[in-house]
């Protein structure tokens, strides 16, 4: 729900969970709460399917779909925008971290030979979290393995027929 309105109310978010608003209240103090817990069983997520990546020691190839595919599942079980939750340091500090770990994983892909070199700097860490982003909003009907070989085909070939 909060993916598709982030300002839902709470009272909505107990409907579509079918309990009552009170069941909410009982676990959450207040609407800031729930959220941060969102934001953290997201941040939570994303930390795992790093570690299980194993981006800095599986070969390049299977790590860069090891890490798609884990995303794409990660942004489907929780589709909500970390950017509401950036103003609080530790959650800013954790997805730093994240984003250093994919960054150094990219680089090494450059100087393995996956990705080309003379891509603008910064490119690819651009490009794939939107292509994730896509897949796992625009192509639902495919798994997380099959939707993980669109975007790593993308990244890799393009959409040229050479």
């Amino acid at each position: 729900m909060l993916a598709a309105d982030p300002g839902a109310s709470i009272a909505s978010i107990a409907a579509q969970a079918g309990v009552d608003r009170r069941t909410v209240y009982r676990r959450f103090d207040s609407r800031e709460d729930l959220l941060a817990a969102i934001y953290e069983a997201r941040l939570t997520a994303i930390e795992r399917a790093i570690e299980d990546a194993r981006l800095r020691e599986a070969p390049v190839a299977v790590a860069l779909h090891r890490y798609v595919e884990n995303i794409i599942a990660v942004n489907r079980s929780w589709p909500v925008d970390l950017t509401r939750m950036l103003a609080d340091d530790t959650v800013r500090a954790r997805r730093d971290a994240a984003v250093r770990e994919v960054d150094v994983f990219l680089r090494r892909a450059t100087d393995e030979g996956l990705l080309h070199p003379d891509q603008p700097q910064g490119w690819a860490a651009t490009l794939l979290p939107e292509l994730m982003h896509l897949v796992s909003r625009q192509l639902p009907e495919l798994s997380p393995p099959q939707a993980a070989d669109v975007v790593v085909d993308t990244l890799l070939h393009g959409l040229g027929a050479s």
